[in-house]
């Protein structure tokens, strides 16, 4: 009976294989992220974002058109390009705030804010939707940002432009989320999250590219600088690029592959690990009332999720 109702060996050591993956370049991304703006002297998070949107831009065309990872969904209107272009918009709003905050902020800080993003769903949800969540629901989100204030406090490498940067990322990303739904609710203009990638990814690079020489405008001299000085600065971009994709890419199979809950638990296990790996790389200093902060904010992420699933 137990064997019939279990899942075979190869699935498991599929979808097992798939996890690591999305851990390994979810947690890659943002630790390279960290050490080429803050460790490396690549002080340009504009341009570091394009590289990723370039990247996401030609292996999504790759994935899509000839590998076939997904069925191709063609834009069908006008008012449907307009709309992925606004995503892509914000989208890359997220993408640079990140970025931007890991110049001046600790990876495990960071973390501790973007793990603040379910507020800024639920608020932005409310907001533009009228959509109300039961009273226990948005009580479990007092923890998330209670937590946050506390870890903020006690950061010894508090930085408030950085931390407004980070925040303004998170809620962007919350944004980009609930917008989203707005924007591509009717079945015929729906995209799965490759296509949408595959769209928003040359769009982003149109708005990134002038900004960066606008915003950035040594970034091409210094670029050169860098990599006649380090001469594996261009293949640490480059994986760096490649596993800004792997991690849209990984995170939409895992999606695919596994249950709500599961991607919801492993999705805040990703977070403890990347906080937990940083400090042992980076030696960032940290507090007890830093981890307790952090701690009460993962709590409470976890609470509101649990809340939500049992209140639908």
């Amino acid at each position: 009976m137990s064997s019939s109702s279990s899942p075979p060996s190869s699935q498991v050591f599929f979808i097992s294989s798939l996890i690591i993956l999305w851990y390994s370049s979810n947690i890659g991304v943002l630790l390279l992220n960290k050490f080429l703006l803050s460790n490396y002297g690549f002080k340009f998070p504009i341009f570091l974002t394009m590289c990723h949107m370039s990247a996401c831009a030609i292996l999504s065309y790759i994935s899509i058109v000839f590998l076939k990872v997904v069925p191709f969904q063609k834009i069908k209107s006008r008012s449907q390009f307009l709309r992925i272009a606004t995503l892509s918009i914000v989208f890359c709003a997220s993408v640079v705030g990140g970025n931007i905050s890991l110049r001046f902020l600790p990876v495990s800080f960071n973390q501790a804010v973007g793990a603040t993003t379910p507020f800024f769903t639920a608020m932005f949800a409310y907001l533009m939707t009228l959509k109300r969540e039961a009273w226990v629901t948005y009580g479990a989100l007092v923890p998330v940002v209670t937590g946050v204030v506390i870890a903020s406090g006690g950061e010894p490498s508090f930085h408030l432009y950085g931390f407004i940067m980070c925040i303004s990322a998170t809620a962007a990303r919350a944004f980009k989320s609930v917008l989203q739904g707005i924007l591509l609710s009717s079945e015929g203009e729906k995209l799965n999250s490759m296509n949408l990638l595959l769209y928003m990814s040359p769009i982003a690079i149109v708005v990134l590219l002038p900004a960066a020489l606008i915003m950035e405008p040594d970034v091409i001299e210094v670029t050169i600088s860098l990599a006649l000085k380090h001469r594996f600065m261009w293949l640490l971009i480059l994986i760096n690029s490649t596993m800004a994709y792997a991690a849209n890419l990984t995170n939409f199979l895992v999606t695919k592959n596994t249950s709500a809950l599961t991607l919801q638990v492993l999705g805040n296990a990703k977070g403890a690990v990347a906080v937990v790996i940083s400090i042992l790389l980076f030696r960032n200093p940290v507090t007890f009332v830093g981890i307790a902060g952090y701690s009460m904010t993962v709590m409470g992420v976890i609470a509101y999720g649990e809340a939500k699933r049992r209140y639908k």
